[in-house]
């Protein structure tokens, strides 16, 4: 018997956030709740701190020393429906899910500025630029590709902008990036006790013939039901690693209302390494049948690997100001998830052959158009609209661990001034997702040589919809 191994962080070699965040891939797509309530096109904009993540050039529009603090409150709701589920002995696993998304996931984000003299302001942020938690549970019909994921990333990205003239600005910055992640999936035990037992059932009647001989023929024929009645087992993998990358900025001033922006994000390379955990003792309820098929196996408790790098990011965009109370923004994302082709997962030091992850991304874009409009002294509005490209290419190459979709977002906010220092950031977005068909087969069976997996075919139909709610507080001095 050779069942499928754990994939290894595929939330972390896919590179992004899932259905707890609107951007594609895994990728988190507000940093800050300013940004959201414009769905993110005010790179250009430059208004708080937050410009550190969007385009650091703009640091050199903010004046004295400006601490930003706040979050965004993720509140998906997503179901999938099974439209032929298959394992690879054609079995119909049974079982579907439906809310395998969390109730709610908070990102935090924080960054500060400072300015030094009139040609260098630095500033440092912390924010949240992947994750993803999800989970399915050990019933459902895709359980054999994946049946939990909770992946969390974090970055500080110090900066600095240098001012050239009234019309050039520039700005760099340094990323340390720490990522880890928990993976849980099912082992086909039925399917493979089922395959053996027809092709080669020497050592199942080895087992059951020693039970026989060392217990007596009642223990015998109770293990031989308990092997016929065998349920799944689980695997659970964890990993970590820190990675490091940067980033740049250039901005033009126009004139004292118009500007444009270009912002370059590196990609950031990590190797992942964790352990695997093996349990079959919940397969049946007869001691001696868990440690046959556990040995049988050939699977013990190891170390896990993946090296990837994620996928760099380059932005334009523009800022207008067209009277007292209008502005209007815009942004285009260009993303190479192009990097990310099929993804090869080991387990140093055993032999044990590599699982492929198919996926093939393709390069996305992003495109956002915002406004501001100012009610009052005391009180801006905003709002925002996107659209947003998932990388992957089809039905075929969807994985259950990015159930992932072209979306739509919609959002307003608003900034409200508490007093001469200080202001009050509010967001609200609606993200609405094409309905997202998956028809994803693990290409190795547990009885294929050479590489690892469940040969399972996970079929059916995604439906995701997602509200944001931010808050964030903001002091100048």
């Amino acid at each position: 018997m050779k069942p499928s191994y754990l994939p290894l962080i595929i939330a972390a070699a896919l590179a992004g956030l899932s259905t707890t965040a609107q951007a594609s891939g895994y990728r988190f797509g507000s940093q800050s709740v300013s940004g959201q309530g414009s769905a993110d096109a005010n790179g250009a904009e430059a208004s708080d701190a937050s410009t550190i993540f969007y385009n650091p050039a703009g640091l050199s529009r903010l004046e004295g020393t400006q601490l930003l603090g706040g979050g965004t409150l993720v509140l998906p709701h997503s179901t999938f429906q099974d439209t032929g589920s298959r394992t690879f002995t054609n079995r119909v696993p049974g079982g579907t899910t439906r809310d395998y998304a969390p109730d709610a996931v908070f990102a935090p984000a924080l960054y500060a500025s400072k300015k030094i003299n009139d040609q260098w302001t630095i500033g440092a942020g912390l924010f949240v630029p992947y994750g993803a938690k999800l989970d399915y549970g050990n019933e459902w019909s895709g359980r054999y590709a994946i049946s939990n994921i909770k992946l969390e990333a974090i970055a500080l990205n110090p900066s600095a902008s240098f001012k050239l003239n009234e019309h050039h600005s520039f700005g760099f910055g340094v990323t340390a990036e720490f990522m880890k992640a928990e993976l849980g999936q099912a082992v086909d035990v039925p399917g493979s006790v089922a395959f053996l037992a027809q092709h080669a059932p020497a050592a199942s009647t080895a087992f059951l013939a020693n039970i026989a001989r060392t217990q007596g023929l009642a223990a015998a024929q109770a293990a031989g039901a308990a092997l016929q009645g065998a349920k799944d087992g689980h695997a659970e993998m964890d990993g970590k690693d820190w990675g490091f990358g940067f980033n740049l900025g250039y901005l033009y001033q126009l004139d004292q209302g118009t500007r444009v922006g270009i912002a370059y994000r590196s990609s950031i390379s990590h190797k992942l390494k964790g352990n695997t955990v093996w349990d079959f003792s919940q397969v049946s309820n007869n001691a001696a049948v868990n440690a046959f098929i556990a040995a049988a196996s050939r699977k013990v408790n190891s170390g896990a690997l993946v090296e990837l790098r994620t996928p760099e990011t380059l932005s334009v965009n523009g800022f207008h100001q067209l009277d007292d109370k209008w502005a209007l923004m815009g942004d285009v994302t260009w993303t190479r998830t192009s990097r990310l082709q099929n993804l090869d997962i080991q387990f140093p030091p055993t032999a044990e052959g590599d699982e492929r992850i198919r996926q093939q991304w393709k390069d996305t874009y992003r495109v956002s158009l915002g406004t501001n409009y100012k009610y009052s002294s005391n009180l801006l509005l905003r709002a925002g609209i996107a659209h947003d490209q998932a990388p992957v290419r089809s039905a075929e190459l969807r994985h259950p661990a990015l159930p992932d979709s072209d979306r739509m977002q919609y959002s307003i906010g608003a900034n409200w001034k508490l007093d001469a220092n200080s202001s009050l950031d509010l967001a609200y977005s609606f993200i609405d997702f094409k309905d997202a068909a998956v028809n994803y087969t693990n290409l190795c069976s547990p009885v294929t040589t050479g590489c690892t997996g469940n040969g399972e075919t996970t079929k059916g139909l995604f439906k995701t919809r997602m509200q944001l709610l931010g808050v964030a507080y903001n002091y100048k001095f």
